[in-house]
């Protein structure tokens, strides 16, 4: 592995790294701005960010990076509690954030560095300098806290330059590419991959800040050639391709929306699955396949659909090259060879996992069987080694009647029906059954809203008659967190 993260960061300094709205950083104010701030906190235990979607944030994250100072995004949209908890947690010495953010609660407290985009004076390197040890922590990313209060995930420099060249070999990905999104920055999705992968490049990104279907399209429109994106966003841009005219917010025609996505290289989704009903929309207006990956915070990429290779749309590719995956049955035994069917829990080893949850080596331990961590995720794998998932152990696999039921194969189902525009599926007990499928739909708008008995009998043709709903409730939308992910502790409470 290279010594330093960005191996590309002076080479040419006149050209763009980051864009943010009207606002171009070249390269060299980018290194100008982050060398300035990283002497101002190398001695720092740990530094929080506040991760508004800035380039304040970008240079802040870059500076500790560079200063071998461990960061801790923090998510501008957290409640005061969960802030306080990470403070508390994480113990920064220190706070970077943009000139007059205001910082609310605990994390206004702490000592604070304003990240200046133009300092006095201009950087040269000297060479002299050199890259922390591979192992030592970069980033402290926190968890969502589904099941208690988050966890701080310490992820090493190791795992960061492995994950993001393994996506380069995947994706052929080059200092030539132009990445859009607008994903959030206190994320794995939006900042690993999608500010660190493009600087470790030497290319640029371009964040919409807030996302639309008429920013994406003017984004690729000028030059951008790769997009990053969640189902959510996927689902609104097929929306309008699929509706051949306007969207209500963003005002992005369905004919040069679908151009624009002709023109990218690569367009690529994650976070979540990619419903198949959204996978063909696209591909039937564009021409273009979108590229599913899979990854956590623990273990940042895992598997990918390779740019040029096969696609089959609802999979998520094959293990990254650095990266060893198996599947473990209940007893914990490993599933040889793929038959397509046979469900297990995705297990991972590698030099792309984190070393530890921060402060709590029982739940470390715990993550752990032997040298593979337990990912929570349920996937079969075909007999050419490509994996798809079936949902989380905890809240997608269902035990009904005796069979194991991913919700994600049913939910993608649901989704081919034309009266459905979103779904999710949910297991409950059942006193015959054990547990019982349950479907929550959102009605597609337009349309005649779809019986129960129409929605249980569309699945039991297309996949088994054990894997139909039992119950279907109807609701005027579905809750969903910041990466657009169905919250479904939520509908159980309902």
């Amino acid at each position: 592995m290279p010594a330093a993260l960005f191996p590309t960061l002076h080479q040419s300094p006149g050209k763009p790294a980051l864009r943010f709205g009207d606002q171009v950083v070249d390269y060299g104010r980018l290194a100008a701005a982050a060398h300035a701030l990283a002497l101002r906190i190398a001695e720092t235990g740990r530094v929080a960010v506040w991760a508004t979607p800035s380039a304040h944030t970008c240079v802040g994250v870059l500076a500790a990076l560079l200063a071998g100072v461990p960061a801790v995004p923090v998510n501008p949209r957290a409640g005061v509690e969960e802030i306080a908890h990470i403070v508390s947690d994480s113990t920064p010495d220190r706070v970077l954030a943009a000139p007059g953010d205001e910082l609310p609660g605990a994390l206004g407290a702490l000592p604070r560095t304003d990240v200046d985009l133009e300092p006095e004076g201009t950087y040269r390197p000297d060479g002299t300098t050199s890259a922390p040890d591979e192992s030592a922590p970069a980033l402290i990313v926190y968890t969502s806290g589904t099941t208690g209060p988050p966890k701080g995930v310490v992820l090493p420099r190791r795992a960061i330059a492995g994950t993001l060249d393994d996506l380069a070999d995947a994706w052929a990905w080059t200092g030539d590419d132009v990445l859009v999104h607008a994903l959030p920055l206190f994320h794995v999705h939006g900042l690993i991959l999608g500010v660190l992968g493009p600087l470790r490049r030497g290319g640029t990104l371009h964040h919409l800040g807030r996302f639309s279907p008429e920013g994406v399209a003017a984004a690729l429109e000028e030059g951008g050639t790769v997009l990053f994106g969640v189902p959510t966003m996927y689902h609104r841009l097929a929306e309008v391709l699929d509706g051949g005219a306007a969207d209500g917010a963003g005002g992005a025609d369905a004919g040069r929306l679908a151009a624009a996505l002709r023109g990218a290289r690569l367009l690529v989704s994650g976070s979540a699955a990619l419903p198949l009903h959204d996978h063909e929309r696209i591909t039937a207006a564009t021409g273009q396949r979108v590229v599913e990956r899979y990854g956590m915070t623990e273990t940042l990429m895992i598997t990918s659909v390779r740019a040029g290779g096969e696609h089959r749309a609802g999979t998520v590719g094959v293990p990254l090259p650095s990266v060893d995956v198996r599947l473990v049955d209940d007893a914990g035994e490993r599933i040889e060879g793929g038959d397509g069917e046979t469900v297990g829990e995705v297990q991972v080893r590698g030099p792309n996992l984190f070393t530890e949850y921060l402060g709590r080596p029982d739940a470390t331990a715990q993550a752990f069987d032997g040298g593979w961590f337990r990912t929570g995720d349920m996937a079969v794998r075909d007999a050419d080694g490509c994996y798809r998932l079936v949902g989380r152990r905890a809240t997608d696999l269902i035990k009904s009647g005796g069979y194991r039921i991913g919700a994600g194969e049913v939910e993608n189902c649901l989704l081919g029906h034309p009266g459905v525009a979103e779904a999710a599926v949910v297991g409950e007990p059942d006193p015959d059954l054990g547990e019982r499928i349950v479907a929550w739909i959102v009605p597609a708008e337009g349309r005649e809203r779809p019986g129960e008995q129409e929605l249980a009998d569309h699945v039991a043709r297309r996949l088994a008659p054990h894997k139909r709903p039992r119950a279907v409730r109807f609701a005027d939308s579905l809750p969903r967190n910041e990466m657009g992910k169905v919250v479904k502790r939520e509908l159980a409470r309902g």
